[in-house]
């Protein structure tokens, strides 16, 4: 069902070419205007996500849709020697490489254009894998995944950090006013390319989440897997291994 949205309704690009061409026109006001809509708990979000890959000790980690490489450069703070942050749009990219070198990480990080449906790995190269809010922009979900899986190391982790919908009330009612109401609004306020917040939060709605996710992790191979809602089930932290 997720895959019928697209952010440019009469385009006759695919979804792949409009998603890359959405995050290219929004890359430079992209960051700032995800503090805004997620009131800053994203961060919050993206920290669990490090304490988790942490945990696990990897030498190496790729971050797919890495986008500005924010989870990127917070994945700098385990052990890992190499991070590779990937994503489909080279303006997101930009944004992030500058980022990186501020902070002096370009030894340990690298960011790369690529496809997450076709990966540029071997078999079995990552320790973790990490997606924070980019599954629900593959083309192809269940492609992706594969992908993922085959690049992944066995006992290897994979997380994604994805949005979901409360199912319990007010917060159920609450999340679909705002999305449906203020999202867009406050998109179409701050930001040169409307349709991209009315896509970001079309998709978002209707991205299967929870259980129905964790089955189709399963069914592509996934084991171990499990998900913990953050804030009253507005995002979903997502695990999995590799046998």
């Amino acid at each position: 069902m997720s895959l019928k949205v697209t952010p440019y309704k009469d385009s006759d690009l695919n979804k792949k070419q409009q998603v890359t061409k959405m995050f290219d026109t929004i890359s430079k006001e992209y960051d700032g205007l995800n503090r805004v809509i997620s009131f800053g708990i994203d961060v919050k979000w993206r920290k669990k996500v490090v304490e988790i890959v942490g945990n696990s000790q990897p030498e190496n980690i790729l971050d797919i849709a890495t986008g500005t490489g924010d989870l990127a450069i917070h994945l700098a703070k385990t052990q890992a020697k190499d991070i590779i942050g990937l994503d489909i749009s080279e303006g997101m990219l930009e944004v992030g490489r500058k980022k990186v070198a501020n902070k002096h990480l370009d030894e340990t990080i690298k960011l790369i254009v690529g496809d997450s449906e076709n990966l540029p790995f071997s078999d079995n190269t990552f320790d973790a894998i990490t997606v924070a809010f980019g599954v629900r922009n593959f083309e192809n979900l269940e492609k992706g995944l594969s992908e993922i899986l085959r690049v992944l190391k066995p006992n290897g982790l994979f997380v994604i950090l994805e949005t979901s919908v409360p199912e319990k009330t007010p917060y159920k009612q609450g999340y679909k006013f705002y999305t449906k109401y203020i999202l867009p609004t406050i998109g179409k306020l701050f930001s040169k390319d409307q349709s991209a917040y009315s896509y970001l939060c079309e998709s978002a709605s209707i991205f299967p989440h929870g259980e129905a996710l964790n089955n189709i992790l399963r069914k592509i191979g996934f084991i171990n897997v499990n998900n913990k809602p953050q804030t009253f089930g507005v995002a979903s932290i997502y695990t999995a291994s590799k046998n």
